[in-house]
C-alpha cells in the first residue's frame, strides 16, 4: 500500500517516522503548502518524496496533518474517492471537521485524535516513536465504512497506539479540560510574566515550575487557534470551571483560611491517583 501524508510537520512527519518503521506501506509520500517544509521533510527522511495535491489522491491511505481549518478546506476539496481508500485526519478538534466532510466521501473518513505532541512544530519537530504507546481518540466510528475502520485500528495498532473510541461530541468535551484548556492556561501564564518583568530577570529567576507549566506556550500560534476556534464553547465551558477555582483560591489566601487552603490542595493532589 502507499500512502500520503499532507501537512509535514510535528504530527504528520512523526507519522511518515512511524509508518516507516511499521513496515505496513511499501511507499509514503507527501504535501506540503510550505516548499521549505517539504525539502526539510525529504531531507530528514519523513516521506520518500513530494508531490502535488492530486497525486496524494490516488494513495491508499491518506492522513491530513495540517490546522484545523485547512483540514476542513482540503476535505472539502475532494469530490470523490475510490471505496477503497482511507482518508484520516488527525485534528485536536472532531465535531467542526466531521460535519464538514462532504457526504460522497464519508465512508471513507476516519476521525482520529492522536493524544501525543510537543510544544514544537514544524519537520524539524518531528520525531520518531511520538506516538508509541500513546492514546488515539477514533470519534463518529459508526458512519466510516467496515474496511477504513479495520484499516485505521490495523495501522494504529501496527504504530503501538491504544485505541479509545467516543462521539466527536464525547471527544471535544473531554480535551477541552485535559487539552485544550491547559494550552489556554500556559499562554496566559507566558504573557503575565511577560507582562511584569524584564526578561533580564526572566532568565535570571526562573525555574522548574515556570518551565514546566510555560513551555507549552512555545506551541504553534496558527494551530491552536484554529483548536480553540472550532471548540469554542467547550473551552469556554472549561475556562469557567478554572476561573472559579482561582477565585476560591484567591478568596481563601485572602482570607487567609490556611487549613481550608491546605484541603484544596489536598483535593488537587488526588489527580495523580488516576494518571
Amino acid at each position: 500500500m502507499q500512502a500520503g501524508i499532507i501537512g509535514l510537520g510535528l504530527i504528520g512527519g512523526s507519522m511518515g517516522l512511524a509508518l516507516r518503521k511499521s513496515e505496513g506501506f511499501t511507499r509514503i509520500i507527501g504535501h506540503d503548502v510550505n516548499a521549505l517544509h517539504c525539502q526539510q521533510a525529504l531531507l530528514l527522511g519523513l516521506v520518500d518524496e513530494c508531490v502535488d495535491f492530486e497525486q496524494i489522491l490516488k494513495c491508499d491511505v491518506i492522513f491530513i496533518a495540517t490546522p484545523l481549518d485547512a483540514i476542513i478546506s482540503i476535505l472539502q476539496s475532494i469530490d470523490s474517492l475510490p471505496s477503497t481508500t482511507t482518508i484520516i485526519d488527525l485534528g485536536g478538534a472532531k465535531e467542526q471537521i466531521i460535519r464538514a466532510v462532504p457526504e460522497q466521501i464519508r465512508k471513507n473518513f476516519i476521525a482520529a485524535h492522536p493524544m501525543s505532541g510537543t510544544e514544537n512544530y514544524g519537520p524539524n519537530a518531528a520525531l520518531e516513536g511520538l506516538f508509541y504507546n500513546k492514546i488515539v481518540i477514533l470519534a463518529d466510528l459508526e458512519n466510516s465504512g467496515e474496511l477504513q475502520v479495520a484499516l485505521a485500528k490495523q495501522i494504529f495498532n501496527d504504530i503501538g497506539m491504544r485505541i479509545i473510541k467516543m462521539s466527536a461530541k464525547e471527544h471535544d468535551r473531554h480535551v477541552a479540560f485535559i487539552s485544550h484548556l491547559p494550552h489556554v492556561i500556559s499562554f496566559a501564564l507566558a504573557n503575565t510574566v511577560l507582562s511584569q518583568e524584564e526578561p533580564q530577570n526572566i532568565l535570571a529567576l526562573i525555574g522548574g515550575g515556570f518551565k514546566d507549566m510555560s513551555r507549552i506556550a512555545k506551541s504553534s500560534p496558527i494551530m491552536w487557534r484554529d483548536v480553540f476556534a472550532q471548540n469554542k464553547q467547550n473551552l469556554l465551558d472549561s475556562i469557567e470551571c478554572f476561573g472559579k477555582e482561582m477565585i476560591y483560591a484567591e478568596t481563601l489566601i485572602k482570607e487567609e483560611r490556611w487549613e481550608d487552603l491546605i484541603e484544596w490542595m489536598k483535593r488537587a493532589n488526588s489527580l495523580h491517583e488516576f494518571m
